[in-house]
Parts: structure tokens; sequence; C-alpha cells
């Protein structure tokens, strides 16, 4: 992985899990936080959308795909609490 891909990983789960945070508490979580849930929320968007026959290639349709996960982290983890 180059440093360029890294770093557009990177940021797009820090605005997505930014995304997903306002969405599911109306606040974001902080940075690193974000990015975490936005990571995580990528590989599970990415799950989900591949077990409907969905693939993104683009900067926003990762996007999609890593918010998508992120909120339903958010809400399993919410349900959990």
């Amino acid at each position: 992985m180059s440093i360029t891909a890294l770093f557009m990983f990177l940021l797009i789960g820090a605005i997505a899990g930014w995304i997903a945070g306002l969405i599911m508490k109306g606040k974001g979580s902080g940075i690193i936080l974000n990015m975490i849930i936005g990571i995580i929320g990528a590989f599970i968007g990415g799950w989900a959308f591949s077990f409907l026959g969905l693939y993104s290639n683009s900067f926003l349709g990762s996007l999609t795909t890593a918010v998508f996960g992120s909120v339903i982290l958010l809400f399993i983890v919410k349900k959990l609490k």
C-alpha cells in the first residue's frame, strides 16, 4: 500500500466516522475515534455491499460504503450499551 493510498484510507475513515457520528449521536467522537469507527465501518460496509452485489471504485462510493458500515457499527454499539 502506497503512502497516498494509506492517506486516502485514513481520510475516508475519518470523514465516514465523523458523518456516522453526526447521524447517530448528533456530534463527532474526536479525530482518532472517528478514524477507527470509519475504518471498521468501511470493512462492515464493504462486506454488506458485496453481499448485495454492489461495489464502488470512486472516492464518493468508498465514502458512502464506509458511512453505511459506520452507522451500522454505531447502531450495534448503541444497542449493546
